[in-house]
């Protein structure tokens, strides 16, 4: 099984250093993870290390396509809370 990085990753660079199988490494236009380098950290750390360090929530999926930093788990706003918030901000 191995982490993948989607789309939405910003660049940011921390996730790199921290991968104990060097795994991960800057494509064209995101960061990738090599599927047959990933262990998914295990052996090494309880928490995939670059889901941990990640700021970007859903950016980093496991293999069966599940952010592992989903929606809401970084701010601790539920999303739809958020998409409300962000309605009733834009409406004014």
């Amino acid at each position: 099984m191995a982490l993948s990085i989607v789309e939405s990753c910003v660049n940011c660079y921390a996730c790199e250093p921290l991968c104990p199988s060097e795994a991960i490494t800057k494509g064209e236009e995101i960061f990738l993870i090599d599927a047959k380098k990933c262990t998914e950290c295990e052996g090494d750390f309880a928490d995939p290390q670059c889901a941990s360090i990640c700021p970007i929530e859903g950016a980093i999926l496991d293999a069966f396509g599940e952010a592992i930093n989903a929606p809401g788990s970084l701010t601790g706003i539920p999303p739809l809370k958020l998409a409300e918030a962000m309605a009733e901000i834009q409406a004014r």
